[in-house]
């Protein structure tokens, strides 16, 4: 029963956590092309984990980590004014690689297409 209740509330404060990315921040650190890809809220709602991407490079994202990390005060009061809940969990910034993981074994697996069609 608190699993689901605590994916509802990881999925709100991903709803708040990308509209304050795309409208509420300016901090210039902040890439506009950064998105939220996953959210994970501890048992106890004292943590939150907030996986960070972005189309931008690697220097970019982690800019935009240090600005996230800079405004991590305007965010929890912020996820504390949209949700009711007794504690407000405190932000956890981090990169989330696996778009990243995912083309780079899309290219492997298109690699070996393309030999196994030059050897026939």
């Amino acid at each position: 029963m608190s699993y689901s209740r605590n994916r509802r509330i990881s999925e709100e404060i991903k709803k708040v956590v990308s509209m304050l990315i795309m409208n509420g921040l300016k901090d210039p650190r902040v890439s506009s092309l950064t998105t939220v890809t996953h959210v994970d809220t501890t048992n106890d709602l004292r943590y939150t984990t907030i996986y960070i991407s972005s189309l931008d490079s690697k220097q970019n994202i982690n800019d935009t980590i240090l600005g996230l990390e800079s405004a991590k005060g305007y965010i929890r009061k912020e996820i504390g004014k949209t949700l009711k809940l007794r504690y407000t969990p405190e932000p956890l910034f981090k990169v989330d690689s696996s778009l990243e993981h995912g083309m780079h074994i899309n290219d492997i697996i298109s690699g070996l297409n393309k030999r196994d069609d030059d050897e026939e």
